[in-house]
């Protein structure tokens, strides 16, 4: 594929064609499970996206004057069309990143969820703020106000087509922002269909627009006048590029960068029930999540029970047709990415793993991998050191619960982390006190919350989405101080 820039990982199975500079890129949807081609979708040149990106602003120009009930009405209505439309639209991403239909129709729904959430508490999280000068004079009040910024350029990831979009679009929508929305190549059918969800539900025609465009064009499209900020979430490379070009231009971004998320199993923990956290966490959308599960950090004398605990609840997953309402495992979003994850296996298991269920590549047709549990795993391989962005698990030794945190915390990531313990307080107390990510989830999977700040640290990237927080990353904070 020809993306300098990705969205999220690298959407390789989507086939991106264009002739010379300026041409008309076309995308070619393919179905993971089964490795054929789908719809085709005219894509558009950098000068057409320029122009959608003219045309948000010129919406945003009457948009950013609505009240926050107006702005709520339509707000409501994308929620009902989702909902109305589930169905369609879980195929829609079955078809185009190879996601169960049962995690297909519960995105939609959290994304209908998420615009009621910030319809109903936009207007409280953006009040203008008074501030207390001191003082006697009755003639001078200040107070802080919350204005939008402009057109936001959302560059956005395969693996939860709907939800990254809707984690955005909702806040910034409502905070009185236009957006643009460069989409994976390899869901283009999802990003006009978020399109059509937008003005279904009745908000200007070019306040959200989608942009069919390669990567490569990004850049460009970042540095056009009409852009006043961007967010991504993508891979490191991805989150460097960007913010090389956001900075050029001296533009707000926010990045969602990777992530390689552990979670210590202490000596005390109740071993099925940390098993069965630990692979639901594992492998919540195949494993592809940057909130996924990765690194399961096992203290003193459990680690034997809690891997095969973890083998048997890893196992329960079986693969088989995402279409089916009780498949648990479908495929990988495409062969790159399946082949990837089984040479990082490989050069683990080379180098000293143990392979405890899996790790060998189906003699089918698609994109398919089995759970997958490696122990015995250590630095120096790649289970250990890098992002493994698929369904394998990787069980490390730890003496005490110092060198858990401190292995924990030795990666360049810091997005997700969990503590498994019978003991809620000492748990508490390590996630909130002792951990370097930006989410530390105590006896349960880490998930994003429209009503919790999501984000990283480290190499998983800078700035906050959801919540109060989230809202406020895409507005001008202003003061404002009136005398007389």
């Amino acid at each position: 594929m020809d993306e300098p820039i990705r969205s999220e990982r690298d959407a390789s199975q989507a086939r991106v064609s264009a002739g010379a500079a300026g041409a008309r890129p076309s995308l070619t949807a393919v179905d993971p499970a089964t490795g054929r081609p789908g719809r085709s979708y005219p894509g558009h040149t950098l000068e057409e996206a320029r122009g959608l990106a003219r045309a948000a602003r010129d919406a945003w120009q009457g948009w950013r004057r609505t009240s926050f009930d107006e702005r709520a009405a339509p707000m409501r209505a994308a929620a009902e069309v989702l909902r109305r439309r589930k169905a369609e639209f879980a195929e829609l991403m079955t078809a185009e990143m190879g996601k169960t239909r049962t995690e297909g129709l519960a995105e939609v729904e959290k994304c209908a969820a998420n615009c009621d959430y910030f319809a109903e508490h936009a207007a409280g999280f953006l009040a203008r703020r008074p501030v207390d000068m001191g003082g006697t004079a009755t003639s001078s009040r200040a107070f802080v106000t919350f204005n939008p910024l402009g057109v936001v350029l959302a560059v956005m990831p395969w693996n939860f087509p709907f939800w990254q979009v809707f984690r955005f679009a909702a806040p910034t929508l409502m905070a009185g922002d236009a957006a643009v929305l460069k989409h994976a190549s390899n869901v283009p059918g999802c990003a006009l269909a978020i399109e059509d969800v937008f003005r279904e539900a009745g908000f200007p025609q070019d306040l959200f627009r989608a942009a069919l465009i390669p990567g490569r064009e990004v850049g460009a499209l970042i540095e056009d006048d009409n852009i006043a900020a961007v967010t991504l979430t993508g891979s490191v490379e991805a989150g460097r590029e960007v913010a090389r070009a956001a900075g050029g231009v001296l533009k707000k971004c926010v990045l969602e960068l990777g992530g390689s998320d552990a979670y210590l199993v202490l000596a005390d923990a109740d071993v099925e029930n940390a098993a069965e956290t630990a692979a639901a966490a594992r492998l919540v959308n195949g494993g592809q999540s940057c909130i996924a599960g990765k690194r399961f950090i096992v203290v003193g004398g459990i680690r034997e029970a809690f891997e095969r605990a973890l083998v048997a609840k890893m196992q329960a997953y079986a693969m088989g047709d995402p279409r089916e309402a009780a498949t648990k495992l479908g495929p990988m979003q495409s062969l790159k990415a399946r082949d990837d994850i089984h040479d990082q296996v490989r050069r683990s298991l080379k180098a000293g793993a143990r392979l405890l269920t899996g790790g060998e590549v189906p003699d089918r047709p698609g994109a398919w991998y089995p759970p997958t549990v490696l122990t015995d795993v250590k630095p120096g391989m790649p289970a250990y050191d890098e992002e493994v962005f698929g369904p394998v698990a990787a069980v490390i030794a730890a003496a005490d619960e110092d060198e858990a945190i401190a292995i924990a915390n030795g990666s360049r990531f810091g997005l997700g982390s969990g503590v498994l313990t019978r003991d809620a307080a000492r748990g508490e107390r390590i996630a909130a006190e002792d951990l370097e990510a930006g989410l530390s989830f105590v006896n349960a999977a880490v998930r994003s919350d429209p009503r919790l700040p999501f984000g990283g640290v480290k190499q998983s990237g800078y700035g906050r989405e959801c919540s109060e927080l989230g809202i406020l990353e895409f507005v001008n904070i202003k003061s404002v101080l009136v005398q007389g």
